[in-house]
C-alpha cells in the first residue's frame, strides 16, 4: 500500500513516529515512514510509456496541472514527475519525451511528518508542491484545492495520481467512502492514473493490526465491494463516474495494476 492518508472525525490523527515502532502495520492510513524502500518508485514508473504526457495532451501550451493524492514522503511523486517530463538519464533521443511540456504537481498526504520530509528533500520545489491534507474532509479539501487551481485560472487538474491509496480510503471510510473518493477524483481530473491494492493486501493490513493488538479497521468486515479490486474500481469509475478506461499499463512485480482513466 502506498502510504496514504485519510482521517475521519472518529479516528485519531496519525500516531507519532515513536509510537508506531518498527512495525509497518502500525500505520492505519498506510502512512509508512519508509514506504519507498519496500516498493521502489521505479517499479511503477517503468511501466509507463515514454512521452505519455505528450500523447495525452498533444496541443497543450499552458502548464499542465497534476494532483498526487496520498504522496507519502514524495519519492514516487518525484519519480513520476521526472518520468513524465523525460528528465531521467536518456541515451535514446536528443529531445526528452516531455519536451515543451511544463507540469505543476500538487502532492498531498494526511501525515504532516511525511509531508515535511517530502518538502525538505524535493529536488523541484518550483514545480512540485507538497501539502498536508485530509482528502476525505470536504471542509479542508475544497478551499485548499480550489485556491491552488485558481492560481492558474483553472477549475480542474489535467491528470491525477492515486497510487496504492484506494485500500486505505476503503478500510477507513467504508464502501461509501471509496465511492465518494473516486467520484471526487473523477470530477476533478481529466485523466486519472490509479493503482488499486488487490484484496489480499486488505487481509494483510487487517492481520497486521490484529497482530499488534489493535482494533480491527472499523469497516473491514462489512465491505461489500471486495474481491477483484482493480475490476471493481474500473466498474465504479466507468459506470458511476462517467470515465473511460484508456489503458492498463500491466502490473508491478508486487501485483498492482496501473490503470489510466479519462473523463
Amino acid at each position: 500500500s502506498r502510504p496514504a492518508r485519510w482521517s475521519s472525525g472518529k479516528m485519531a490523527a496519525p500516531m507519532s513516529r515513536e509510537s508506531r515502532g518498527p512495525e509497518p502495520g502500525a500505520a492505519p492510513y498506510g502512512n509508512f515512514p519508509n514506504y519507498s524502500r519496500f516498493h521502489p518508485p521505479e517499479g511503477r514508473v517503468s511501466l509507463l510509456p515514454q512521452g505519455l504526457l505528450r500523447s495525452l495532451f498533444p496541443a497543450a501550451t499552458r502548464p499542465l496541472l497534476g494532483l498526487d493524492v496520498g504522496c507519502n514522503s514524495g519519492e514516487l511523486s518525484v519519480a513520476l514527475y521526472e518520468h513524465l517530463l523525460g528528465l531521467q538519464e536518456s541515451n535514446s533521443s536528443p529531445e526528452p519525451p516531455g519536451a515543451g511540456k511544463e507540469l505543476k504537481l500538487l502532492c498531498c498526504d494526511i501525515d504532516p511528518e511525511l509531508i515535511q520530509r517530502a518538502q525538505q528533500s524535493s529536488p523541484f520545489p518550483a514545480s512540485i508542491s507538497f501539502a498536508s491534507l485530509d482528502i476525505m474532509d470536504p471542509r479542508a479539501r475544497e478551499p485548499f484545492l480550489n485556491s491552488y487551481l485558481e492560481r492558474f485560472g483553472r477549475s480542474s487538474f489535467d491528470i491525477g495520481f492515486c497510487m496504492s491509496v484506494t485500500m486505505w480510503i476503503h478500510l477507513n471510510h467504508g464502501d461509501r467512502g471509496l465511492l465518494e473518493f473516486l467520484a471526487f477524483l473523477a470530477s476533478l481530473c481529466t485523466f486519472l492514473l490509479v493503482e488499486p491494492q488487490p484484496w489480499k493486501c486488505y487481509r494483510a493490513a487487517a492481520r497486521r493490526l490484529r497482530r499488534l493488538g489493535r482494533d480491527d479497521f472499523e469497516h473491514f468486515r462489512s465491505l461489500r465491494i471486495n474481491g477483484d479490486m482493480a475490476q471493481s474500481i474500473t466498474r465504479i469509475l466507468t459506470q458511476d463516474c462517467a470515465m473511460e478506461l484508456v489503458c492498463s499499463f500491466g502490473s508491478t512485480s508486487w501485483d498492482r495494476s496501473l490503470l489510466l482513466f479519462k473523463s
